[in-house]
């Protein structure tokens, strides 16, 4: 098997960090890192106590902010394969073999977990995140030329060749990190490399959410990444969404 890291991107998780951590495969797993935004709660107190690398931000730096370091550490740490999950028990961890497997296999190079190959609904998802989720992905598949079932899921599988060929590290520090990461692969011209498998989704109280004011900024953030992708491929190329040349 290839070396596994598993990244947690934390902020105010204590209460669903341990269930989180309970679900993971340990025996396929090499490390786990969590990196914690400056949480408000017991989140590092938890993670320390349940053995996990911890990495403290000493100032917030956003959803996005925070993958950048997770998987600056994740390669540091050599890994072959870096997940990332969210620390908020709204994903099924128990379904990372299956998340892996296409990139150990050789075929993939990046693996999503979705939830709408599935029933969302059944899960508990809003009608209004259930809508704006299938309208943003219908727009990113007819700009990016894919047919995949979500692009919006905290469930992630990285090869190691990909994270050291996109440039993350220019990506925004906010939500919308995650959608210009894809962009950037697809610029890359490694779409064929993007899978997706099934993945059950749960919401309740203690999960974290993001609301419907934040969602709208984040949706019309989405729409920016879509239309700085389709200018880069058609009248001028970005920075942002080129290859990094290697060293």
């Amino acid at each position: 098997m290839p070396r596994i890291v598993i990244v947690m991107p934390a902020y105010n998780a204590a209460r669903t960090l341990e269930r989180t951590y309970a679900d993971i495969p340990h025996d396929i797993v090499d490390k786990i890192i969590l990196v914690d935004d400056v949480s408000r709660d017991e989140t590092v107190d938890i993670a320390k106590q349940l053995g996990l690398d911890v990495i403290i931000h000493s100032q917030n730096r956003g959803y996005g902010g925070n993958q950048k370091t997770c998987y600056d550490a994740a390669l540091a740490a050599g890994a072959e394969i870096v997940v990332m999950l969210h620390p908020d028990y709204q994903y099924d961890a128990t379904r990372i073999p299956a998340l892996i497997a296409p990139i150990a296999g050789g075929t993939h190079d990046l693996m999503l977990g979705s939830r709408f190959l599935g029933d969302p609904r059944a899960g508990g998802m809003p009608v209004w995140k259930f809508v704006s989720n299938r309208s943003l992905t219908t727009v990113e598949n007819a700009a990016f030329g894919m047919h995949l079932s979500e692009y919006h899921t905290g469930l992630r599988a990285y090869s190691r060749a990909l994270l050291e060929t996109i440039p993350y590290q220019l990506n925004s520090d906010d939500f919308v990190f995650d959608q210009e990461l894809i962009a950037q692969v697809v610029a890359a011209g490694m779409a064929s490399r993007i899978g997706e498998i099934a993945v059950p989704t749960r919401y309740f109280e203690e999960a974290s959410s993001v609301g419907f004011r934040r969602s709208v900024i984040y949706g019309l953030e989405t729409l920016q990444v879509v239309a700085r992708y389709l200018l880069h491929r058609r009248v001028r190329r970005s920075r942002k969404l080129s290859a990094r040349r290697p060293d």
